[in-house]
């Protein structure tokens, strides 16, 4: 079978489309013929080398996918041939025309998800399930400001909040983003680009600010984060790119919690609840996965770039 290979760390250009053996499943693995596989920021860090926990090089990326079930392992009762199903982890990577993952980390998708959503499941619907509601504990009445909300995780944390009675503030940097944005649920949106975005986001609050941040981008805007912030608010650093000088007193003032996360450290209980949450939300149609561009899989280095350069408007998928 046809998979990206990374032998060394770098640039995208070392994700190369090698033939490789196909899989077998374990007693309890899954073996997924797949659809559709996910590409993520964090897909991007580990490539580079500079993420706290790295694969064993050679590796296969890629956490996310959707297809059908292919074979299963003898202690695997839940999944059968020819079951739709989307993962959340995989053994040998899911940049790939075939992944082999745990029974655990398979779910089913639902009839009305394509492939091409479904590979923009787990990590930003998980994602933006925890920082939301698992991290920052928001809840129906208050406000949220997803900051960068154009994005997988972003878009998530809109239709995740709006579904719970949550009002949504988003920010985007370009046309398209903001319109998306909006379309997705999104109470009001405006340009981060914008300087003076923070002073209007208080304003359109009459002067409260919002109850909970999801912060994309933390070395850019934590600490003017705080000027949005109500007194008591929360913010969930979900993303980050670099290093910043922060102002403790900032944080002081109004009393606020800040909590790092990152979707590795879920307990097994958090996980069943997100699992649970993403498969009733998807069925009722209060969560749609967007997908913003497809790439070939051999086009992985591409899809790379794109993630991280472009204004972000959805999902980035790959297509064996």
């Amino acid at each position: 079978m046809k998979a990206i290979v990374v032998r060394q760390f770098g640039e995208p250009e070392v994700l190369k489309i090698e033939d490789v053996e196909m899989p077998v499943p374990g007693p309890s693995q899954v073996l997924v013929k797949v659809g559709a596989a996910g590409v993520n920021p964090v897909d991007t860090y580990l490539r580079t080398g500079v993420y706290p926990k790295l694969p064993p090089l050679p590796y296969t990326p890629g956490k996310d996918s959707a297809g059908v079930v292919e074979s299963v392992g003898s202690d695997v009762t839940e999944y059968k041939p020819g079951d739709r199903v989307y993962t959340s982890g995989s053994v040998t990577g899911t940049y790939a025309e075939f992944t082999l993952a745990e029974g655990k980390d398979v779910a089913s998708l639902p009839a009305n998800i394509s492939f091409e959503q479904g590979a923009g499941i787990w990590t930003p619907y998980a994602t933006a399930f925890r920082a939301l509601f698992q991290k920052a504990k928001a809840k129906a009445g208050e406000t949220v400001l997803v900051h960068g909300a154009s994005g997988g995780v972003g878009l998530a944390a809109v239709q995740w909040a709006k579904a719970a009675g949550i009002s949504v503030i988003g920010t985007a940097s370009s046309n398209e983003g903001i319109e998306l944005v909006r379309e997705n649920g999104a109470d009001a949106v405006f340009d981060h680009s914008d300087d003076g975005h923070l002073d209007a986001i208080l304003e359109h609050t009459a002067g409260k600010g919002v109850d909970v941040i999801i912060e994309m981008l933390a070395n850019v805007n934590l600490e003017r984060d705080f000027k949005a912030l109500a007194m008591f608010g929360r913010i969930t650093i979900v993303g980050n790119r670099g290093s910043l000088e922060f102002t403790p007193r900032l944080a002081m003032t109004k009393d606020a919690s800040i909590f790092g996360m990152s979707l590795f450290n879920y307990s097994e209980s958090d996980r069943l609840e997100i699992r649970d949450a993403i498969f009733k939300g998807l069925s009722d149609g209060a969560l749609k996965p967007v997908v913003a561009k497809t790439f070939p899989l051999a086009e992985a280095p591409a899809a790379h770039r794109e993630i991280i350069t472009s204004k972000a408007a959805g999902k980035i998928v790959l297509v064996p």
